[in-house]
Parts: C-alpha cells; structure tokens; sequence
C-alpha cells in the first residue's frame, strides 16, 4: 500500500479533533451509514458529540492562516513547517517512575528514542491556567524546548476523566508560545463548555499531545489502531471538502476497528449520505503519531512544591482538596 511523506503546508492543511472520553455505542452496518445508521449522525458543524469529544469537521481556508483545530474543527491554514525533524528530551522535571496520573500516552516515545513531550511542560500548562484564573503575571519563559510541533492541549475533569476541553493545531508552533496558546483557548474557548473556574483546578488532567510522523497513505485502511492518528479529506453529499481528524488513543479507546472508525470520523465530518466501501476509498487519508504527557493537579502541586520558582511564580498555591 503506497504512502509519501506529509511534510510542510501539505500537513497543515487539515484540521479538527480531540480526544475521547466514553464510549459511543455504533449502531447501523458500516455499509450502510456506520455510526447511528444510513443518514444519522452528527452535522458538520464541528462539535463533538455530547459523549465523544473528539473529532470535528472544518473546510479548508486560505493558506498562511493559523490551523486552529478543536471540536469545532477551526479552519485550516498553512505553516510551511517540516516538522519531522525531533529534538532530544529537554532537562526539566523528572518523568521517569511517574505516577498512574503523571505518564505518556500509548506509543509515546516509540521506537526507542527519548521523548520530546515532558511532564514539565504539563506543569507550564498548569501554570498558565493558574495564573489567568489567579489574575496573576503569566509565568516566564520555561526551559523545555521551543522547537516547532502541531500540538493538542486536552484538559479533562473528576474520577472519570471526562472531557473538559480539547484544542490544538496542525500548523507547527513553537512550543513556549503554542502551549501558552492553546492552554487558554481549550480550557476557555472550547464551545462546547463553559469557562473554567478556580474550583475546577484540585479536579483537572492536563495532556499535552505533540503530533509527528505524518505521512499520507493511498489507502484508507492503511494505518495503525492505538499508533496512528488520522485525518481524512473528503467531499460531502454537496460537493464541499470537508476535514476531520481523530487523535491515536481514539480508536482504541473506544474499541473501534477500521471501518467503524472512518465512519464514525465521516458522520463527525459532517456526512450524512449512506457510506460505501466505494465511497471510503474516495477519502485522502493521512496518518500520524503523537507523543502524549498527562499530569493531574496532584501532581502538578507536587512538582511545583519541589520547583517552586522554576517558571518565575513567586506567590502561594492553594492547597490541594481531594475530589468532593
């Protein structure tokens, strides 16, 4: 099955998604309209389901915008990034023997060499929503790398770890400024949800997924459950081109194969048409990994007693309430 590299404004281009947090009962044969069956589904307006907060849909927009991609699925821009080159993992806090909360995600670091995500970069992330929350200086320049990655920031809440916000971008930004970025927009702008508050810190999980490896695929079927993300291109039952992605821990999260999960990704796409196998293998289909760090707020209090002014934060943290 032929596959080229993805590199620069070719990997821009497509955007939306997020990660999943419950299960989503497929209803309907694949071959005939996958997820809730012929012609059900979610529209393409972008947002996720109301139990599935991930993927969304966007059209593809002027090249040179910035490639905001949510539940919303923000429309698409073109960096002209290579971002298939990785550095090594930056010094910072410690993420070997992490805690269940505190540890990369599946695939993380594969292929035997180091990591670029840390977890010192979940704990800028915390930083950065304390301190707009808190009314307080954002924190300084942190010392991890400031190399350039498509990037998600994913916060989710309470034992069950439910979605609470999720937005990132395809084009590669430099880390110190995408984090910063996309820290506020997922926790603050992601439509789906209210604002957060300062009573939801004690309860959060912050994720920092960066995105690498893209590659397009001439199949559809071309591509890894639990190692490979997706977007997929295609044009609807009017014509439009439409995008939709969904993160590498999806699929396997929710027990999807293949098929269940390019069709669950067209209904989030917006395509409401019965799906054939001769219209799956219409879709342009690009594949990627992610490197992904999570860290609760007990932890990111731990760390941040220990590192105290390690991103230039001066003043008291509140204390650390367990779950009410």
């Amino acid at each position: 099955m032929g596959r080229k590299r993805c590199v620069g404004a070719d990997c821009s281009k497509m955007a939306a998604g997020c990660c999943g947090v419950k299960k989503q009962k497929l209803s309907g044969s694949p071959g005939s309209g996958g997820p809730g069956g012929a012609g059900s589904g979610v529209a393409g307006t972008g947002h996720c389901g109301s139990d599935l907060g991930i993927a969304s849909s966007s059209t593809v927009a002027a090249a040179g915008s910035v490639n905001r991609a949510n539940g919303l699925g923000g429309p698409g821009g073109s960096s002209g990034s290579n971002t298939s080159a990785l550095s090594p993992t930056p010094g910072g806090y410690n993420s070997t023997a992490l805690s269940p909360n505190l540890s990369p995600g599946p695939g993380s670091g594969s292929g035997g060499r180091k990591m670029v995500v840390s977890a010192e970069m979940c704990c800028f992330c915390f930083d950065v929503l304390y301190c707009h929350l808190y009314g307080y200086q954002p924190p300084r320049t942190p010392r991890f790398t400031n190399d350039p990655y498509p990037l998600f920031v994913t916060w989710k809440a309470g034992r069950d770890k439910r979605l609470r916000g999720c937005i990132g971008t395809f084009s590669a930004m430099n880390l110190h400024s995408g984090l910063r970025e996309y820290t506020l927009t997922s926790a603050l702008k992601d439509s789906r949800f209210p604002p957060m508050t300062r009573d939801e810190l004690p309860r959060l999980f912050c994720s920092v997924s960066l995105l690498t490896n893209f590659e397009d695929v001439g199949d559809y079927l071309d591509w890894e459950v639990g190692v490979h993300g997706i977007r997929i291109e295609f044009f609807n039952e009017k014509g439009s081109k439409r995008t939709a992605t969904y993160l590498p821990e999806v699929a396997k999260e929710q027990g999807w194969d293949h098929i269940q999960t390019i069709d669950s990704l067209l209904r989030k796409g917006g395509y409401k048409a019965p799906i054939t196998n001769d219209f799956r293998k219409t879709i342009k289909l690009t594949r990627y990994r992610s490197e992904k760090m999570t860290m609760s707020y007990a932890d990111y209090i731990a760390h941040r007693q220990h590192h105290h002014y390690q991103n230039g934060i001066g003043h008291p943290l509140p204390p650390y309430n367990h779950y009410s």
